[in-house]
C-alpha cells in the first residue's frame, strides 16, 4: 500500500509539473485566441448573410460580431479558469 501511495504521488507531481511549462501556456494562449476569434468570425459570416438576404435598419452583421465576441470571451474566460 505504501508503494501504491508512493507511485501516485510521483504520478501527481509528473503531472504538476508539466502543467505550468512554457508550451503548455502558449498552447492555452492559442486556445483562448481561436475561441474569440471564431464566433466573431462566424457572427460577422452569418450577419453578412442575412443582411444580403433582408436588408434592414439593422447591421447584423455588427449584431452578430459584438455576440460572437462576448460568447467567445465568456467561452475563454471559461477555459481560464477550468485550468487553473
Amino acid at each position: 500500500m505504501i508503494r501504491q501511495v508512493g507511485a501516485k504521488q510521483e504520478s501527481l507531481q509528473r503531472a504538476e509539473a508539466q502543467k505550468n511549462t512554457f508550451w503548455s501556456s502558449i498552447a492555452l494562449l492559442g486556445v483562448v485566441g481561436w475561441s474569440v476569434a471564431l464566433p466573431s468570425l462566424g457572427g460577422i459570416a452569418l450577419g453578412l448573410w442575412i443582411d444580403g438576404r433582408w436588408p434592414g435598419r439593422i447591421s447584423w452583421a455588427a449584431t452578430l460580431f459584438v455576440v460572437g465576441l462576448v460568447y467567445g470571451c465568456a467561452s475563454a474566460w471559461t477555459r481560464i479558469r477550468g485550468t487553473h
